[in-house]
């Protein structure tokens, strides 16, 4: 366990040179906030009601999505998978710390969020904090469980970007953080059920947080944990 926590903490402080871990975990989401936080107030009063929110699903999505994908790519496509299994340490070694270094990331982003939207915005705080931060745990869990089912799926570093946009996209445009849920076309919202992004949102907004919302949050990390796990184990076969 020791070995462990001291190579996630490792993995954390290379994380924290890396360009695009740093753009996709703090300066776009932050950038993002900034800007439309900003443009939702002023257009919409009572998004100040659920901004903190909104602006935390979207970094956390955009941080997993965007950012973990390629540094699994980087790990599992190259001579790192070889020296793992020259040095009898498990392939699942690189997906537990990428995992964990990137959900200490989301979970600062989101924390910097939580700060700074009610004195740059006068946001609504959620009235329950313990049980938010509780849901945000489970909805960064079950992104990155997603992403790093994308890392592993995906080997080739030139399509990563591609595949993980056209989950992003979607993740956010139905999860109903820019605007409504009610306003999509019924196609369009049933298949954003399928993201962890919009449970998360509603888990977020929820107080107290309800275990129906987020029971598939959970189903979502389980699946995702389970093609990782069959994806690691087709790697040590190959």
């Amino acid at each position: 366990m020791n070995a462990f926590l001291y190579g996630a903490f490792l993995q954390w402080k290379l994380d924290i040179r890396s360009k695009s871990l740093l753009i996709s975990c703090y300066a776009v989401p932050l950038a993002f906030f900034g800007v439309m936080g900003g443009i939702f107030t002023a257009v919409m009063p009572d998004a100040r009601d659920t901004l903190i929110q909104s602006m935390t699903v979207f970094g956390v999505t955009m941080g997993a999505l965007i950012g973990v994908p390629p540094s699994l790519v980087e790990i599992y496509g190259s001579d790192i998978r070889k020296a793992y299994r020259a040095n009898g340490v498990p392939l699942s070694l690189g997906l537990a710390l990428t995992g964990v270094s990137a959900f200490v990331h989301l979970f600062l982003m989101s924390g910097i969020l939580y700060l700074a939207a009610p004195l740059a915005f006068g946001a609504a705080v959620p009235e329950n904090p313990g049980g938010y931060f509780i849901g945000l745990a489970a909805v960064i869990a079950a992104s990155l469980g997603v992403a790093g089912a994308i890392g592993l799926a995906v080997k080739d570093p030139s399509k990563t970007p591609m595949v993980s946009i056209l989950l992003f996209l979607p993740s956010i445009l139905f999860s109903g953080i820019l605007f409504p849920a009610e306003l999509l076309p019924g196609a369009f919202a049933a298949a954003g059920r399928a993201f962890p992004a919009t449970w998360g949102y509603r888990l977020l907004c929820e107080n107290p947080p309800r275990l129906e919302t987020a029971l598939p949050l959970l189903a979502i990390f389980l699946l995702a944990g389970c093609v990782c796990a069959a994806l690691l184990h087709r790697m040590k076969t190959e």
